[in-house]
Protein backbone atom coordinates (compact mmCIF):
# COMPACT_ATOMS: atom_id res chain seq x y z
CA UNK A 1 0.00 0.00 0.00
CA UNK A 2 2.92 2.49 0.90
CA UNK A 3 4.41 1.92 -2.12
CA UNK A 4 1.23 2.75 -4.00
CA UNK A 5 1.26 6.04 -2.03
CA UNK A 6 4.66 6.54 -2.91
CA UNK A 7 4.27 6.07 -6.39
CA UNK A 8 1.21 8.61 -6.50
CA UNK A 9 3.16 11.24 -4.37
CA UNK A 10 6.47 11.04 -6.88
CA UNK A 11 4.25 11.21 -10.19
CA UNK A 12 2.22 14.59 -8.68
CA UNK A 13 5.38 15.89 -7.66
CA UNK A 14 6.81 14.96 -11.32
CA UNK A 15 3.57 17.05 -12.63
CA UNK A 16 4.35 19.62 -10.60
CA UNK A 17 7.80 19.79 -11.66
CA UNK A 18 6.54 20.12 -15.55
CA UNK A 19 3.96 22.84 -14.31
CA UNK A 20 6.69 25.35 -12.64
CA UNK A 21 8.93 24.46 -15.82
CA UNK A 22 6.53 26.37 -17.85
CA UNK A 23 6.68 29.77 -16.50
CA UNK A 24 10.32 30.96 -16.34
CA UNK A 25 10.98 31.89 -12.06
CA UNK A 26 14.80 33.43 -13.44
CA UNK A 27 12.54 36.32 -15.02
CA UNK A 28 11.35 39.76 -13.11
CA UNK A 29 8.79 41.93 -13.21
CA UNK A 30 10.14 45.29 -14.97
CA UNK A 31 9.55 48.23 -13.45
CA UNK A 32 7.82 49.78 -16.49
CA UNK A 33 4.84 47.49 -16.20
CA UNK A 34 3.77 48.85 -12.69
CA UNK A 35 4.65 52.52 -13.78
CA UNK A 36 2.19 51.92 -16.54
CA UNK A 37 -0.60 50.39 -13.94
CA UNK A 38 -0.49 53.63 -11.93
CA UNK A 39 -0.48 55.74 -14.61
CA UNK A 40 -3.53 54.51 -15.87
CA UNK A 41 -5.17 54.13 -12.30
CA UNK A 42 -4.22 57.97 -11.77
CA UNK A 43 -6.18 58.68 -14.96
CA UNK A 44 -9.09 56.90 -14.22
CA UNK A 45 -8.99 55.23 -17.91
CA UNK A 46 -11.09 52.47 -16.35
CA UNK A 47 -14.02 53.05 -14.59
CA UNK A 48 -15.30 50.27 -12.32
CA UNK A 49 -19.02 49.41 -12.52
CA UNK A 50 -20.82 46.06 -11.90
CA UNK A 51 -19.45 44.37 -14.97
CA UNK A 52 -15.77 45.57 -14.07
CA UNK A 53 -14.55 44.72 -10.34
CA UNK A 54 -11.34 45.55 -9.03
CA UNK A 55 -9.89 42.48 -7.16
CA UNK A 56 -6.75 41.90 -5.26
CA UNK A 57 -3.71 42.05 -6.22
CA UNK A 58 -1.78 39.28 -7.94
CA UNK A 59 1.65 38.16 -7.55
CA UNK A 60 3.03 34.85 -8.93
CA UNK A 61 3.97 32.62 -9.72
CA UNK A 62 7.31 33.61 -10.65
CA UNK A 63 6.79 37.11 -12.71
CA UNK A 64 3.32 36.61 -13.17
CA UNK A 65 0.72 39.00 -11.73
CA UNK A 66 -0.19 42.72 -11.59
CA UNK A 67 -1.22 45.13 -8.95
CA UNK A 68 -4.85 45.87 -9.50
CA UNK A 69 -6.35 43.55 -11.67
CA UNK A 70 -10.11 43.79 -13.22
CA UNK A 71 -12.82 41.24 -13.76
CA UNK A 72 -14.60 41.88 -16.77
CA UNK A 73 -17.92 40.40 -17.69
CA UNK A 74 -18.88 42.93 -19.99
CA UNK A 75 -17.59 46.01 -22.08
CA UNK A 76 -19.03 48.75 -23.48
CA UNK A 77 -21.27 50.08 -20.53
CA UNK A 78 -22.71 46.41 -20.48
CA UNK A 79 -24.43 46.12 -23.90
CA UNK A 80 -21.02 43.38 -24.97
CA UNK A 81 -21.19 40.58 -23.27
CA UNK A 82 -18.16 38.37 -22.77
CA UNK A 83 -18.51 35.00 -23.60
CA UNK A 84 -15.85 33.97 -21.17
CA UNK A 85 -14.82 36.13 -17.98
CA UNK A 86 -11.73 38.30 -18.55
CA UNK A 87 -8.93 39.48 -15.96
CA UNK A 88 -6.94 42.23 -17.53
CA UNK A 89 -4.71 44.80 -16.33
CA UNK A 90 -6.17 48.33 -16.82
CA UNK A 91 -4.08 49.42 -19.24
CA UNK A 92 -4.77 46.85 -21.87
CA UNK A 93 -8.77 47.42 -20.47
CA UNK A 94 -8.57 50.71 -21.20
CA UNK A 95 -7.12 50.07 -24.89
CA UNK A 96 -9.75 47.00 -25.35
CA UNK A 97 -12.44 49.49 -24.80
CA UNK A 98 -11.34 52.32 -26.86
CA UNK A 99 -10.41 49.42 -29.80
CA UNK A 100 -13.54 48.35 -29.55
CA UNK A 101 -15.71 51.80 -29.41
CA UNK A 102 -13.31 53.16 -32.18
CA UNK A 103 -13.46 49.93 -34.70
CA UNK A 104 -15.06 46.88 -33.72
CA UNK A 105 -18.27 48.73 -33.44
CA UNK A 106 -18.20 50.82 -36.35
CA UNK A 107 -16.60 47.72 -38.41
CA UNK A 108 -19.69 45.81 -37.51
CA UNK A 109 -22.41 48.63 -38.74
CA UNK A 110 -20.29 49.28 -41.81
CA UNK A 111 -20.33 45.68 -43.18
CA UNK A 112 -23.27 44.46 -41.49
CA UNK A 113 -25.92 46.71 -39.83
CA UNK A 114 -25.72 45.77 -36.85
CA UNK A 115 -23.65 45.62 -34.04
CA UNK A 116 -20.97 43.71 -31.79
CA UNK A 117 -22.87 41.84 -28.67
CA UNK A 118 -20.67 39.17 -28.23
CA UNK A 119 -16.94 38.54 -27.79
CA UNK A 120 -15.44 35.30 -27.31
CA UNK A 121 -11.59 36.27 -25.73
CA UNK A 122 -8.93 35.10 -23.49
CA UNK A 123 -7.18 37.28 -21.51
CA UNK A 124 -4.56 36.61 -18.32
CA UNK A 125 -2.76 33.06 -18.09
CA UNK A 126 0.83 32.79 -16.40
CA UNK A 127 2.47 30.67 -19.23
CA UNK A 128 5.40 31.28 -21.67
CA UNK A 129 4.82 32.62 -25.04
CA UNK A 130 2.98 30.25 -27.41
CA UNK A 131 2.39 27.98 -24.68
CA UNK A 132 6.08 26.53 -24.93
CA UNK A 133 7.68 25.61 -21.67
CA UNK A 134 11.01 27.64 -20.72
CA UNK A 135 9.47 30.19 -23.74
CA UNK A 136 9.93 33.97 -22.08
CA UNK A 137 6.57 35.16 -19.86
CA UNK A 138 3.70 35.89 -22.23
CA UNK A 139 2.08 39.45 -22.21
CA UNK A 140 -0.78 37.11 -20.82
CA UNK A 141 0.91 36.29 -17.71
CA UNK A 142 0.80 40.16 -16.82
CA UNK A 143 -2.80 40.77 -17.87
CA UNK A 144 -1.27 42.82 -20.79
CA UNK A 145 -2.95 40.60 -23.58
CA UNK A 146 -6.34 39.54 -25.34
CA UNK A 147 -6.66 36.69 -27.61
CA UNK A 148 -10.18 37.27 -29.82
CA UNK A 149 -11.13 34.26 -31.12
CA UNK A 150 -14.81 35.14 -32.58
CA UNK A 151 -17.51 37.99 -32.46
CA UNK A 152 -21.57 37.46 -32.29
CA UNK A 153 -23.16 40.19 -33.61
CA UNK A 154 -26.63 41.10 -32.34
CA UNK A 155 -28.35 39.17 -34.98
CA UNK A 156 -26.87 36.26 -33.89
CA UNK A 157 -24.13 35.66 -36.68
CA UNK A 158 -20.86 34.61 -35.31
CA UNK A 159 -17.81 35.21 -37.10
CA UNK A 160 -14.56 33.49 -36.10
CA UNK A 161 -10.87 34.56 -36.87
CA UNK A 162 -10.21 31.32 -38.34
CA UNK A 163 -12.90 30.56 -40.55
CA UNK A 164 -13.82 34.06 -41.33
CA UNK A 165 -10.13 35.23 -42.20
CA UNK A 166 -10.88 33.26 -45.61
CA UNK A 167 -14.58 33.64 -45.07
CA UNK A 168 -17.34 35.94 -47.24
CA UNK A 169 -16.42 39.36 -48.53
CA UNK A 170 -17.77 40.98 -45.60
CA UNK A 171 -16.11 38.67 -43.39
CA UNK A 172 -12.68 39.27 -44.12
CA UNK A 173 -13.11 43.25 -44.74
CA UNK A 174 -14.60 43.28 -41.30
CA UNK A 175 -11.75 41.05 -39.32
CA UNK A 176 -9.09 43.43 -41.23
CA UNK A 177 -10.50 46.69 -40.01
CA UNK A 178 -10.28 45.49 -36.48
CA UNK A 179 -7.12 43.92 -37.04
CA UNK A 180 -5.80 47.32 -38.62
CA UNK A 181 -7.67 49.22 -36.00
CA UNK A 182 -5.77 47.24 -33.49
CA UNK A 183 -2.36 47.80 -34.71
CA UNK A 184 -3.01 51.52 -34.17
CA UNK A 185 -3.47 50.87 -30.42
CA UNK A 186 -1.33 48.14 -29.51
CA UNK A 187 2.08 47.19 -29.37
CA UNK A 188 1.77 43.83 -31.25
CA UNK A 189 -0.88 42.66 -32.97
CA UNK A 190 -0.73 38.91 -34.13
CA UNK A 191 -3.62 37.34 -36.58
CA UNK A 192 -3.92 34.36 -39.07
CA UNK A 193 -0.54 34.38 -41.29
CA UNK A 194 1.89 35.75 -38.52
CA UNK A 195 2.78 32.24 -37.30
CA UNK A 196 1.81 28.85 -37.03
CA UNK A 197 0.41 29.58 -33.22
CA UNK A 198 -1.84 32.46 -34.27
CA UNK A 199 -4.19 30.85 -37.18
CA UNK A 200 -7.48 30.96 -34.93
CA UNK A 201 -7.19 34.01 -32.75
CA UNK A 202 -5.98 37.52 -33.02
CA UNK A 203 -3.08 38.45 -30.68
CA UNK A 204 -2.96 42.14 -29.34
CA UNK A 205 -1.03 43.44 -26.52
CA UNK A 206 0.98 46.35 -24.76
CA UNK A 207 4.44 45.20 -24.65
CA UNK A 208 7.17 46.66 -25.08
CA UNK A 209 9.72 45.94 -27.86
CA UNK A 210 12.89 48.24 -27.14
CA UNK A 211 13.44 50.61 -24.22
CA UNK A 212 11.04 53.95 -25.25
CA UNK A 213 8.44 51.50 -26.55
CA UNK A 214 8.20 52.73 -29.70
CA UNK A 215 8.47 49.90 -31.82
CA UNK A 216 5.55 47.99 -32.98
CA UNK A 217 4.80 44.96 -34.18
CA UNK A 218 1.86 44.06 -36.70
CA UNK A 219 1.56 40.96 -38.35
CA UNK A 220 0.70 39.42 -41.33
CA UNK A 221 1.13 42.34 -43.81
CA UNK A 222 -1.73 42.73 -45.69
CA UNK A 223 -2.91 44.52 -49.00
CA UNK A 224 -6.06 45.78 -47.94
CA UNK A 225 -7.78 49.28 -47.91
CA UNK A 226 -9.49 50.22 -44.80
CA UNK A 227 -12.83 51.72 -45.41
CA UNK A 228 -13.69 53.31 -42.09
CA UNK A 229 -13.62 56.92 -42.00
CA UNK A 230 -13.53 57.39 -45.30
CA UNK A 231 -17.71 58.09 -45.52
CA UNK A 232 -18.47 56.06 -48.36
CA UNK A 233 -21.28 53.85 -47.79
CA UNK A 234 -21.30 50.47 -49.23
CA UNK A 235 -23.74 47.71 -49.53
CA UNK A 236 -24.49 45.85 -46.40
CA UNK A 237 -24.07 42.37 -46.24
CA UNK A 238 -26.60 39.98 -44.89
CA UNK A 239 -23.72 36.24 -44.21
CA UNK A 240 -26.72 34.74 -42.32
CA UNK A 241 -28.61 32.04 -44.65
CA UNK A 242 -32.31 32.61 -45.47
CA UNK A 243 -34.18 30.58 -43.38
CA UNK A 244 -34.84 26.83 -43.77
CA UNK A 245 -37.74 26.05 -46.00
CA UNK A 246 -39.60 22.68 -44.45
CA UNK A 247 -39.06 19.75 -46.65
CA UNK A 248 -41.36 19.00 -49.64
CA UNK A 249 -44.21 15.72 -48.42
CA UNK A 250 -42.70 12.47 -49.67
CA UNK A 251 -44.97 10.20 -51.66
CA UNK A 252 -45.91 7.00 -49.61
CA UNK A 253 -43.27 4.04 -50.26
CA UNK A 254 -44.69 1.01 -52.55
CA UNK A 255 -44.22 -2.56 -50.74
CA UNK A 256 -44.68 -5.40 -52.68
CA UNK A 257 -47.13 -7.99 -51.47
CA UNK A 258 -46.40 -10.00 -54.46
CA UNK A 259 -44.97 -14.11 -53.72
CA UNK A 260 -42.64 -14.40 -56.25
CA UNK A 261 -42.94 -18.10 -55.18
CA UNK A 262 -46.82 -18.26 -56.26
CA UNK A 263 -46.20 -20.28 -59.68
CA UNK A 264 -44.19 -22.82 -58.30
CA UNK A 265 -45.28 -26.48 -59.64
CA UNK A 266 -44.58 -27.64 -56.00
CA UNK A 267 -47.44 -25.62 -54.37
CA UNK A 268 -50.29 -26.55 -56.65
CA UNK A 269 -53.17 -28.27 -54.91
CA UNK A 270 -53.63 -31.43 -55.47
CA UNK A 271 -49.77 -32.85 -55.96
CA UNK A 272 -49.27 -36.32 -54.69
CA UNK A 273 -46.79 -35.16 -52.21
CA UNK A 274 -47.70 -32.05 -50.40
CA UNK A 275 -44.81 -29.44 -49.81
CA UNK A 276 -45.09 -26.16 -47.94
CA UNK A 277 -44.79 -23.00 -50.07
CA UNK A 278 -41.71 -20.85 -49.12
CA UNK A 279 -43.33 -16.89 -47.19
CA UNK A 280 -43.05 -14.19 -49.15
CA UNK A 281 -40.37 -12.42 -47.86
CA UNK A 282 -41.27 -9.39 -45.34
CA UNK A 283 -40.91 -6.35 -46.42
CA UNK A 284 -37.77 -4.08 -45.06
CA UNK A 285 -37.76 -1.27 -42.72
CA UNK A 286 -37.26 1.60 -43.92
CA UNK A 287 -37.86 5.33 -42.78
CA UNK A 288 -41.34 5.71 -43.90
CA UNK A 289 -42.64 2.34 -42.78
CA UNK A 290 -41.48 0.22 -39.47
CA UNK A 291 -40.69 -3.23 -40.11
CA UNK A 292 -43.95 -5.99 -39.88
CA UNK A 293 -44.01 -8.35 -37.19
CA UNK A 294 -42.04 -11.70 -38.40
CA UNK A 295 -44.48 -14.21 -39.97
CA UNK A 296 -44.58 -17.74 -38.21
CA UNK A 297 -42.22 -20.40 -39.89
CA UNK A 298 -44.93 -22.73 -41.80
CA UNK A 299 -45.22 -26.48 -41.18
CA UNK A 300 -43.96 -29.04 -43.10
CA UNK A 301 -46.61 -31.59 -43.80
CA UNK A 302 -45.17 -35.36 -43.59
CA UNK A 303 -45.17 -37.29 -47.09
CA UNK A 304 -47.50 -39.90 -47.62
CA UNK A 305 -45.50 -43.68 -47.03
CA UNK A 306 -47.90 -45.64 -49.36
CA UNK A 307 -46.55 -43.23 -52.09
CA UNK A 308 -42.53 -42.32 -52.98
CA UNK A 309 -42.05 -38.50 -53.59
CA UNK A 310 -41.36 -37.24 -56.68
CA UNK A 311 -37.92 -36.11 -57.38
CA UNK A 312 -36.91 -32.58 -59.00
CA UNK A 313 -34.15 -31.50 -60.25
CA UNK A 314 -33.71 -28.15 -57.96
CA UNK A 315 -35.97 -28.88 -55.14
CA UNK A 316 -37.55 -25.66 -53.42
CA UNK A 317 -35.33 -24.36 -50.12
CA UNK A 318 -38.34 -24.29 -47.49
CA UNK A 319 -36.46 -21.80 -45.46
CA UNK A 320 -37.41 -18.06 -46.15
CA UNK A 321 -34.85 -16.48 -48.81
CA UNK A 322 -31.83 -14.71 -47.17
CA UNK A 323 -32.34 -11.30 -46.46
CA UNK A 324 -31.09 -9.08 -49.32
CA UNK A 325 -27.80 -6.77 -49.18
CA UNK A 326 -28.59 -4.25 -51.35
CA UNK A 327 -29.54 -0.67 -50.37
CA UNK A 328 -32.59 0.40 -49.50
CA UNK A 329 -34.11 3.66 -50.59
Amino acid sequence: MWRGVSLFSALALFGAGLTACSVNHFERRDPWRDQAEQVCLAKKLVEPSEFITPIAAMDGPGPCGMQQPFRVTRLAGGTVLMKQRMTLGCPALAEAEAWLADTIQPAANLYFGVPVAEINAGSYSCRGRNNQPGAKLSEHGYGNAIDVMSIKLADGHVITVKGGWRGTEAEQGFLREIFLGACQRFTTVLAPGSNVFHYDHIHVDLARHDPRGLKRICQPLIKFTPQLGTGVERPLSRPVPPPRQPAAPQAPVDIEEDDPYGVSPMSRAGSPTQVARAPARPPAATAYTAAPPPRPAPRIAAAAPEEPAQDYDEPLQLGAPPPSTGPIY
